[in-house]
């Protein structure tokens, strides 16, 4: 056999054992799987032991032929659901951890009281076995090949157990129903699983659309830098939290940046955008991978960058012990500019204007103010330098 035609064998065979999709399809859905097995398994334990306890009671009073005989059977496993629920409702997290396992377990427990019920009416044909074989194959996602074959030697020891039992003509009728409904969950196991994988991929897809969409609305396509609606809308949020240290607000507009345009081309202006963007990310240490902005946490203390537009970007620095380390950042980004060498460019001159911005402002259109004004100081004392607002940011409010 070709390789090509191996490696397409292959793909068949995964297709099946994860309900015609793909084993990275069904491993992108391994939360969701996860959640709707822990879902599962809590509904069929209280179920199960509610079952036992109405079955207790009814042994108690020796109700619907139910004897006292089948108290401790009732009880124990009572007990057993009782136990396994309490593990289940209280700590999540482990059964997330061990979800395998506890989907087994519940399915061993449910299959193993189906046949012990059957054995201890040995003159009647089985029916809880039945449908306790029909309610596992619906209620768990696991892997078909693993759900074929426990359900297999379910049955093989119900019918084994049926003709060690029960007369002949009863486990006849047992083998009769139990195989019909063994086809039957097969079947639909595989229907309902591959409708629940099918919902998970969709919502898969649509997160991702909603990612994408997410990204483009908030990130400069040019510098893969916040673009300037997200940026000043995530720095209100920033001077709503309390902050340890100096919070900042940096204005960067490059030196000379319309002669490059003029002389070399949009192009190569593009390309001097790209990498101020580049390095800023690489000075301000930003993964430009993450860019899920929802599960970003406010609270730590780092810092963020935007393009306000054109060769102007904004920075906000957070949690700097004091000045001279943010103007230690703040150089090590121009340092790095002034040494940038690229085809036709030596250098990216930059003016930074830089406000601290005090734990009673609110107002982000103040600090931008104050930072703007600083950066014409800047621009005006002979660029490529940093300057800091000489008035206090609360004296402009």
């Amino acid at each position: 056999m070709e390789p090509s035609q191996y490696r397409k064998k292959e793909l068949t065979r995964l297709s099946f054992n994860f309900y015609g999709y793909s084993r990275e399809s069904y491993k992108a859905c391994a939360e969701m799987i996860r959640s709707t097995d822990r879902k599962h398994i809590s509904i069929l334990t209280s179920w199960f032991f509610l079952m036992n306890f109405v079955y207790l009671v009814f042994s108690y009073l020796n109700l619907f032929g139910v004897n006292e005989e089948r108290i401790p059977f009732y009880s124990a496993f009572m007990l057993v659901s009782l136990m396994f629920g309490v593990w289940v409702l209280f700590f999540p997290k482990s059964v997330d951890k061990h979800i395998y396992f506890a989907v087994l377990s519940s399915i061993f427990m449910l299959l193993i009281y189906g046949i012990l019920s059957s054995i201890a009416q040995p003159y009647m044909p089985a029916t809880m076995f039945l449908v306790l074989l029909l309610l596992t194959s619906l209620s768990y996602v696991g892997s078909m090949y693993i759900m074929i074959l426990i359900s297999i030697a379910g049955t093989g020891i119900f019918i084994f157990t049926s003709y060690s039992y029960k007369t002949f003509s009863i486990a006849y009728h047992d083998t009769y129903n139990v195989l019909v409904v063994l086809m039957l969950s097969i079947l639909l196991h595989y229907s309902f699983q591959r409708m629940r994988i099918a919902q998970f991929v969709l919502y898969q897809q649509d997160l991702e659309i909603q990612r994408k969409l997410e990204i483009k609305s908030s990130f400069d396509s040019l510098t893969g830098l916040l673009n300037r609606g997200r940026f000043f809308s995530i720095a209100e949020e920033v001077l709503k939290i309390k902050s340890e240290g100096i919070l900042a607000l940096c204005i960067i507009d490059l030196d000379g940046f319309k002669q490059i345009n003029d002389t070399l081309g949009h192009q190569m202006g593009d390309k001097v955008i790209q990498v101020v963007g580049k390095t800023i990310m690489e000075c301000l240490r930003i993964d430009i991978v993450d860019k899920n902005i929802s599960s970003w946490n406010l609270n730590q203390p780092f810092d963020f960058a935007g393009r306000l537009g054109g060769d102007e970007f904004i920075l906000m620095l957070r949690g700097k012990k004091d000045r001279e380390e943010l103007t230690a950042k703040l150089k090590e980004i121009l340092e790095k500019l002034n040494a940038t060498s690229f085809d036709s460019v030596a250098g990216i001159r930059a003016s930074v204007g830089v406000v601290e911005v005090f734990a009673n402002v609110k107002d982000i259109d103040v600090a931008y103010k104050m930072a703007d004004d600083a950066l014409y100081e800047a621009k005006r004392s002979g660029k490529n330098q940093i300057y800091f607002s000489k008035k206090d940011i609360r004296e402009a409010e």
